[in-house]
Order: structure tokens, then sequence, then C-alpha cells
């Protein structure tokens, strides 16, 4: 992996789209949530106005905006209300890809999770590691204090799915299929682009399959995922205003 600042002008002229994951990347990394009984409280973060400025400096120069998220598409569209004109959301680790008030649906993950969420609630019932579930349509999303072996034992008899632990939440998905791989290939065929034309940006481990699918990975974190250039973390900046600021100066 190279550093971001020896990316040159001919390294961008095949790009066409940027993908980028939101936690750690466009904004900082943790959600709050409490729940109580059937009441579940998240906090909404919302992007920086500096990030809004150059997401849509980026469309006004040709390049088509994708965010990619594990998070729900309500949650998404609160986070960039600002820029929801600019931006296609690919959302819940690659089940569905949300453009202009048009929803495309990648997976139908509904037979295969019914059966397995009240044993989840069951068995984090009364648990103080237990921090709340978050609202999803297409996975399973359960914050915690710390990993849960009663959660990982309840996922590994099904045959089906997988829990997949990002620090602060497991997200329990369809296995090798709900990946934000999944999202980007079928946002290439929405748009009509070619591996070669997407730039992707991630910097946790379930983001190493959308990086892969990329024409151009970018590794916001080198200790998690692997990258043809990384962002170092440090600084003041968000990677993905790291990134945005390098196009940018590139494309003058």
């Amino acid at each position: 992996m190279k550093p971001l600042s020896q990316m040159v002008k001919k390294d961008l002229e095949k790009i066409k789209m940027v993908v980028f994951d939101v936690d750690g990347v466009l904004v900082p990394r943790g959600t709050k949530i409490k729940q109580i009984g059937h009441t579940t409280t998240l906090n909404t973060k919302v992007i920086a106005k500096k990030q809004i400025e150059q997401i849509r400096e980026l469309y006004k120069k040709g390049y088509l905006i994708n965010i990619s998220s594990g998070r729900g598409l309500y949650m998404l569209q609160e986070m960039f209300r600002e820029i929801l004109p600019f931006v296609s959301i690919t959302y819940e680790c690659g089940s569905a890809t949300w453009h202009n008030g048009k929803i495309y649906q990648h997976i139908n993950s509904f037979e295969l999770t019914k059966d397995i969420f009240p044993k989840l609630q069951k068995v984090t019932n009364k648990s103080k590691n237990l921090k709340g579930f978050e609202p999803k349509e297409f996975i399973i999303t359960i914050h915690c204090k710390k990993p849960d072996k009663k959660i990982e034992a309840v996922v590994k008899k099904d045959k089906n799915l997988v829990t997949l632990w990002n620090g602060e939440a497991y997200d329990v998905l369809i296995k090798k299929t709900q990946t934000k791989a999944l999202g980007i290939k079928h946002a290439m065929k929405i748009f009509k682009l070619k591996k070669e034309n997407i730039m992707a940006i991630g910097d946790n481990y379930n983001d190493q399959e959308m990086l892969n699918e990329s024409g151009m990975p970018i590794s916001a974190d080198k200790s998690r995922v692997n990258g043809s250039f990384y962002i170092p973390l440090e600084g003041k900046f968000l990677p993905a205003d790291n990134l945005m600021q390098k196009i940018i100066e590139l494309k003058k």
C-alpha cells in the first residue's frame, strides 16, 4: 500500500464513482444506543458542513457518490439529508440501494432470519451486556458492551447465517452473500459502470470485500483493511475529508 500523498492525477483517469463507508470515514466511529423494553433511542450523527461542501464539489466535477453502510436507510437519510440529491445510498451491508427516491433491493433475507430473531431476543433478555437492537430491515444488528458468546453460539447453530463483530455491535448476516461487496456489484449495474471505474474507501473488517470489488481500494485503517492507498489515522481530519481534499486538488 502507498500513502495517499503518493496518489497522482493519472490514478483518477478511469474513476467515475467514489464509494464511502460511513463510520470512521465520513463521521467518527461509535453509535450511542439505549433500549428499555420496547423503546429504543439512537443518537443520529450528522455529516459535517465541510464534507457536505466537498461532496457537492466532487459531484460538480462529474463523480457519482455512493454511501455504503451497515446502517439502516432511515438513519442514513437523516445523517445525509443535505446531500441526498447528490448521492446514492447502499445500506445494511449491501442489502439494497436508494437513489433519487427509488429503492433497488439486492437480497431477500426474511426467510433466513425470521426464526433466529426471537432466539436472539431470548438469549439477550436481561443481559447487562446488551445495549440494544438497532432497527433494520434486512439484517439483525445487536449492540453490546463487549463480544457475547451466547449470541455467537445461537447464530453458529444456523448454517446459513454468520455473526460479524465490528467493535461495538454484531451484524447477523447471510453467510458469504450479504456483504458490502454485494452492494457495490449491484451499484455498478445500476449506474452501468465497471470495476475499474470504482474507488472505494473503508476502515473496518466488513469493508474489505467491498474494497476488493473496486478498481481502486482506499484503506482508512491499514491495521484492519488493505488497499492500493492508505490514509494515516492521524491529524484532525476524517479519512473521507483527506481523500476528498486530495481528489479535488488533483482535478483542478
